[in-house]
Order: structure tokens, then C-alpha cells, then sequence
């Protein structure tokens, strides 16, 4: 087999980087990758192919309303990068694996080229359970900031059908296609790892206060109105809350700010996170739908106890007590009680806390 690999995000560089450089190296490992496509590929990778984005997005992308609403810019950005992707397709793969949301053209492009061999990767759970979690979290915070709508829903369906196998890389996403009647033999689990700088510090700091973490963006969908409003409430006297990301709305800046106001305690530094985990007594991830959830699993190996809601797929990676919490999704009372049981209790350490997990390569499909 002579797996291509078609991905809009650069090789390492967030969630989805990470997760595609996971997919390249495996698909390296099993001998079985003739190339990727991708804005911008490992350095000094014969096998990266550099393919851009149309230019005219720019223009898309500033245009009001879109420029406004998350989702249609991920969606046209998804959509045109398929595009490009189908236009660059090299004519001697006989797989083609791609990502959901930005696959159905190409798709339909390898199966006019010959290739016997649709792979996608499944990045969250089944899109109707991310638009149900999204609904939820629109309803319970006020804030209607998804990435999701439904052109790109339709679309994503479309590539389930069309696709031979579904890379899933956690129990969470599995069990929601399951739940929506794919057959167990249609989906192939695969294991996420965080990167290896994510290393404990030699020592943390002794400042007397306690340190809360937060890493990702910062909209409603992923619990972030939740966590302020628990952070308020909680009595510690000496807690302090740093939120590493950045937010995409108005609304959501406008919460912030309020936010940032009403609460000195709170600060907001967008960055490389791993200074900031350095410092950190807890992490709280508070999404209401993450397929795994990079950076709760890049805070327990750097020695941070996670507090992490059960619709995250690495969640699954927690246990009780030892290496963090795993609470209902939406329930702030809950981040407060546990909020308090590693204050009282505390479990951050010099020492990695993401269990070792058994390497499970791509499988080098014949």
C-alpha cells in the first residue's frame, strides 16, 4: 500500500498538526507512506508536499459576517484547502487518508485516480454528537461561539460514507460512532501522545499560592464561562487562574474583559503553555466535547493533575484521585468540589503523570 496523507494544519503545530504528524510517522513506521500534503511539512522531509491555500481566502475570511462567525470561516477554509488538496493529488497513491470536515473532494478526486482506499481521520467524535455537545454548551453558557454548522455536518456524514476506515483515537470518539451505528470493523484505533517536550519541572515553585491552568481557546464550547464562573465562587485564598489561548468573537472578548475585570485573580497568556504548566498545581479542562484533548494530556506529563470533563477523549487516561478528576461535563459544582479535593489533596509532581501506554502503529492495511 502507498498511503498519501492530506491535512490543512502544519506538520506538529496544534491539535491537529500534532495529530497529523502522529498519523505521518505511524504510516513512516509501517513502511507504507508515499507522501503528505500540507501547508508546511517536517523540515527537510523529502516526503512533505507544501500545498497552500488559495489566496483569495483572505479576502473571504475579512468579508462581514464571515469574518464574525467561526464556523463559516472553518468551514470555507476546510472546504478550499479539500479543493487544493484534490487538485494536487499525486497520481500513484493507492490510499488516501484524510481529516473530517475538509476530505470529500479529494476523496472523489482518489477514486477518479485509481486509488482503492479512503482513510479518514476522525479529530472529535461523531459530528452529530459534537453539534448536540455544542448545542448544550450554547444553551447552558449563553455563548454561541461553535466551529460547526451545517453545510460542514452534511459534508462530514458524506465523507463517513464514502471513507473504508475511520481513525479513531480514543474510547469517547469509538463509542459515538458505534453509538451511531457504524460497525465496529469500520473504525481503527490509534493512541495520541503528547510531544516529548512536555517534561515535569526540576522543581515547582513554593509561593504559597495555588496555581489553576487552563490551555486552549477560549469560547464556550470548550467549558471556559464554566471555569470562571467555578474560579469565582471557590473560596481559596490564594488561588490564581492563567488562561493560555486566545478567543475568536466579540462576544467572547467581551466576556473576557468582563470577566478580567470583575476578577484581578484571573490572567490571560496566550503562548507557548509549557512555562506556564511549570507553575501549575492543577489543570482544568471544562470542554463539552474534545475527540482527545492535547493539552490536559500535555499537563499530566509535565506532572500537573487534570480536572477534565467526560466528553474529552483523553479522559480516559485519568484516574480518580492519582493523576487528577474526571467530572460531568456543564457541572460547575462538581469543578468546585474538585477544584477543593487537590487543593487539599495535592498531586502535582517532578514526576510524569500521563500513563505509559503501549505503542499501537497505524496498521499498514493490504
Amino acid at each position: 500500500m502507498r498511503r498519501v496523507i492530506g491535512c490543512n494544519a502544519t506538520y506538529g503545530v496544534g491539535g491537529i498538526g500534532q495529530h497529523l504528524a502522529h498519523m505521518v510517522e505511524e504510516s513512516r513506521a509501517a513502511g507504507v507512506l508515499g507522501g503528505y500534503l500540507v501547508p508546511e511539512g517536517k523540515p527537510g522531509d523529502a516526503q512533505a508536499q507544501s500545498v497552500s491555500s488559495p489566496w483569495w481566502m483572505r479576502y473571504v475570511h475579512a468579508c462581514p459576517p464571515i469574518r464574525w462567525s467561526p464556523s463559516w470561516r472553518n468551514h470555507l477554509s476546510n472546504e478550499a484547502y479539500d479543493r487544493a488538496l484534490a487538485a494536487a493529488l499525486p497520481a500513484d497513491g493507492t490510499a488516501y487518508m484524510g481529516f473530517v470536515g475538509k476530505s470529500l473532494r479529494t476523496f472523489r478526486a482518489a477514486q477518479s485516480a485509481g486509488y482503492d482506499r479512503l482513510e479518514l481521520v476522525a479529530a472529535n467524535s461523531h459530528i452529530d454528537n459534537v453539534a448536540a455537545q455544542h448545542e448544550r454548551a450554547a444553551t447552558q453558557t449563553g455563548i454561541r461561539d461553535t466551529w460547526l454548522n451545517a453545510s460542514q455536518q452534511r459534508k462530514t456524514r458524506a465523507e463517513y460514507d464514502a471513507a473504508d476506515a475511520i481513525y479513531v483515537h480514543s474510547e469517547y470518539v469509538r463509542q459515538s460512532f458505534l453509538d451511531a451505528g457504524f460497525p465496529a470493523s469500520k473504525l481503527i484505533r490509534t493512541h495520541l501522545q503528547p510531544a516529548p517536550r512536555f517534561q515535569p519541572p526540576e522543581a515547582r515553585p513554593d509561593d504559597k499560592s495555588f496555581h489553576v491552568v487552563y490551555v486552549g481557546r477560549l469560547d464556550a464550547t470548550k467549558g471556559l464561562p464554566l471555569l470562571i464562573d467555578a474560579f469565582a465562587q471557590w473560596p481559596h485564598p490564594n488561588a490564581h487562574l492563567t488562561l493560555v489561548g486566545g478567543w475568536a468573537t466579540p462576544v467572547m472578548r467581551r466576556y473576557m474583559q468582563a470577566a478580567l475585570r470583575a476578577d484581578p485573580r484571573i490572567t490571560v497568556a496566550p503562548g507557548d503553555p509549557l512555562p506556564t504548566l511549570h507553575t501549575a498545581d492543577v489543570f482544568v479542562h471544562p470542554s463539552f466535547e474534545d475527540g482527545f484533548g492535547y493539552a490536559p494530556a500535555e499537563a499530566l506529563a509535565c506532572g500537573v493533575p487534570v480536572i477534565a470533563t467526560e466528553d474529552t477523549g483523553m479522559a480516559e487516561s485519568i484516574t480518580d484521585g492519582a493523576n487528577g478528576y474526571v467530572v460531568p461535563t456543564g457541572d460547575t459544582d462538581a469543578l468546585i468540589e474538585r477544584l477543593d479535593a487537590v487543593a487539599t489533596h495535592p498531586l502535582a509532581t517532578t514526576a510524569s503523570l500521563w500513563p505509559e501506554q503501549a505503542t499501537h502503529p497505524v496498521p499498514a492495511v493490504n
